[in-house]
């Protein structure tokens, strides 16, 4: 696929280097120094060798889905990778634990969360890894920070562009 291509069809202005792939992930912690984390593990995945983080947002503070607990803080991110999808979704667990994330409880509080939401425009759902992430489209706290970094970029499913998507969520409880 070109250059030409990959723009027109998924990642709007952000186009990777030949060999790579563009992608959105969301980032949300609500335990420790969130702010700090989420820098922080950003520039740990900047600092790999098979990835790149082209954009990031700003950090949004965002009302909790699930159990009681404290607000997270949340942001996205565009990459330039050359590594295929399960394996890049692979490396974000592990740098998950890095940070300490240790899975209890569904939707509970965490040192970080890294979600990959967009690939290009590829598709798949194995047990492992469903591209596009299955809920992005109705979370606003994926949606807004989305937006301010592609909003372009078009669902390749239900084929709404980012910025479409968030004019339709509700978006109380994102400041």
């Amino acid at each position: 696929m070109s250059e030409g291509e990959q723009g027109s069809r998924g990642a709007g202005e952000v186009l990777p280097p030949s060999g790579q792939s563009v992608c959105a992930i969301a980032l949300g912690s609500n335990l420790g120094d969130s702010e700090a984390i989420l820098t922080a593990a950003l520039d740990t995945l900047d600092g790999l060798p098979d990835i790149t983080v082209v954009a990031r947002s700003r950090l949004y503070k965002t009302a909790p889905v699930g159990p009681p607990q404290p607000d997270y803080c949340n942001c996205c991110a565009l990459l330039h990778t050359t590594m295929p999808p399960l394996a890049l979704m692979r490396q974000l667990l592990a740098v998950e634990q890095q940070f300490g994330r240790v899975r209890r409880e569904r939707w509970g509080p965490r040192l970080l969360d890294i979600d990959l939401v967009l690939y290009g425009d590829f598709t798949m759902e194995t047990p492992e890894l469903t591209l596009p992430h299955p809920r992005f489209h109705e979370r606003a706290f994926v949606l807004v920070p989305l937006s301010e970094i592609a909003p372009d970029w078009r669902h390749p499913i239900l084929g709404k562009t980012v910025g479409e998507l968030v004019g339709e969520c509700d978006r109380s409880g994102i400041r």
